[in-house]
């Protein structure tokens, strides 16, 4: 059986071609997974569970009928959908995850996040995820009237649109340092992660003489792929 990772989907009601590139993947490969991973940013954004977008009822739908069939499926939260909770989780049987677990797959322990803490260079987002992350936030944000958070989200999108176009690739990326410290702090040797959309598996020389892998899923803009472990290695593939 083989393990399926998935990240940076950005599912939006004004791109239904993603929904059904994500119906095809959970009705297809996803099928013959013992356990499916999303690391983040399944939806562009997410304004409380009491909100969801409309395809995000029919994702539901789908996801509980892939856990249903025998698969089990985990959620890590990404920099756009952090405000998914428990009550959308369980409508979709998703299990929530912490923002950074390490898995025993197939005898390697491998880190799985996101991929957003890597990048502290980008000292302006690490700012605001701090904020955002923060439980009295959320709570206050989840409070407010449902077009005010929808207007907020489209302003904060925009605003990401903006920062992005106007900052560097390097200051976006990862940290070299910061992934090494992440290697070391949880004692593993490779890494799986999403959020830069810079899909490539890296190798890294970690301070006590091993080498360490990295491996960066792609995002689902223009194709859609998903990432294929087994015992065998991992493999990139197109849907």
């Amino acid at each position: 059986m083989t393990t399926l990772f998935i990240s940076d989907i950005h599912l939006d009601d004004g791109r239904p071609e993603a929904f059904e590139w994500l119906r095809a993947f959970l009705t297809g490969p996803a099928r013959e997974a013992a356990t499916v991973y999303i690391l983040g940013d399944l939806f562009e954004y997410w304004i409380g569970d009491d909100a969801p977008p409309v395809g995000a009822r029919r994702l539901a739908r789908a996801t509980a009928e892939l856990v249903e069939s025998g698969v089990a499926c985990y959620f890590l939260h990404g920099n756009r959908d952090f405000l998914l909770g428990d009550d959308y989780a369980a409508r979709a049987r998703l299990h929530l995850l912490p923002q950074s677990i390490v898995a025993p797959l197939y005898g390697m322990p491998t880190l799985l996040l996101h991929g957003d803490t890597l990048c502290t260079d980008d000292v302006e987002y690490q700012a605001f995820r701090r904020q955002a992350r923060d439980p009295a936030w959320q709570a206050a944000i989840l409070e407010l009237p449902v077009e005010q958070r929808l207007r907020m989200a489209r302003e904060a999108r925009d605003a990401s649109a903006q920062h992005t176009g106007s900052t560097a690739m390097e200051i976006m990326d990862v940290n070299e340092t910061a992934v090494k410290e992440a290697f070391e702090a949880h004692g593993v040797t490779r890494m799986i992660h999403g959020h830069t959309h810079r899909p490539a598996v890296h190798r890294h020389d970690l301070a006590d003489g091993t080498s360490a892998e990295r491996i960066v899923l792609a995002d689902w803009y223009s194709t859609a792929s998903y990432l294929e472990l087994t015992a065998a290695g991992a493999r990139s593939v197109t849907l």
